[in-house]
């Protein structure tokens, strides 16, 4: 079974599913080339294992090369879905103390902003914005806009990718563009998760309005929806 890699970016975590075997040969090479492809411009990366049927020495070997090349450009690599067969090489090997392991990708994602999350806290910094939009022009656009208007800004085009990071980063805000679609299970639970949350659906036309009357006019709204409302026995 020749071994398939899927990678998406979840924030600032590239995850990479494997599915078929890590072995000698093509297999190890095509892991190896694909990671340090990416490591200009991505240092953090969960290795989802739950679709490997099987892992040999030169696999084991080529996850130590990359976890050590991803530590030495300050970032790291952990593995979530370890199978049992896996779990049990790592330990004969003793390398389990060597990687992170996690039981789900949510939670292997979570432990990259949990690990870092109490120093920059201790910055001064504005409310938390999260930003979901299928348009990733767009997310860059909101990005910088609100960055440099002193807001904590964390985005997603995917829904059910939002929902890992918002349970994570807390945001005050959620900015919606329009016909981001997922499935109804998905969509039910992200409703769920912003009953208590300020909510700015983007219309269509946001991204075809000026630059500077879409950012004025989004500025203005996200001031007046996080304003605290008065008490009503004030």
């Amino acid at each position: 079974m020749l071994l398939s890699l899927d990678t998406r970016g979840v924030g600032k975590v590239t995850v990479v599913r494997c599915s078929g075997r890590i072995v000698a040969g093509n297999e190890t090479e095509s892991l190896r080339s694909h990671i340090t492809g990416m490591m200009l411009e991505h240092k953090e990366f969960v290795l989802d294992l739950g679709e490997v049927a099987f892992i040999d020495s030169s696999g084991l070997g080529t996850m130590v090369r990359l976890l050590t090349s991803t530590r030495q450009q300050r970032g790291d690599l952990k593995l979530c879905n370890v199978p049992q067969l896996i779990h049990n090489a790592l330990k004969t090997t003793n390398l389990t103390t060597l990687f992170e392991t996690h039981g789900s990708e949510e939670s292997a994602i979570a432990a990259f902003y949990l690990r870092k999350s109490a120093p920059e806290q201790a910055k001064a910094s504005g409310p938390v914005v999260f930003c979901i939009d299928q348009n990733t022009d767009v997310l860059a656009y909101l990005r910088e806009l609100l960055r440099r208007g002193g807001y904590d800004v964390h985005t997603s085009c995917s829904l059910r990718d939002a929902l890992i990071l918002m349970r994570v980063t807390c945001p005050a805000l959620v900015l919606l563009g329009p016909n981001v679609k997922a499935a109804p299970g998905i969509q039910q639970s992200f409703q769920a998760a912003c009953t208590n949350l300020a909510v700015i659906e983007l219309g269509l036309e946001f991204s075809t309005l000026d630059a500077g009357e879409a950012a004025a006019q989004l500025l203005e709204t996200m001031q007046l929806r996080l304003q605290p409302h008065p008490r009503l026995d004030s």
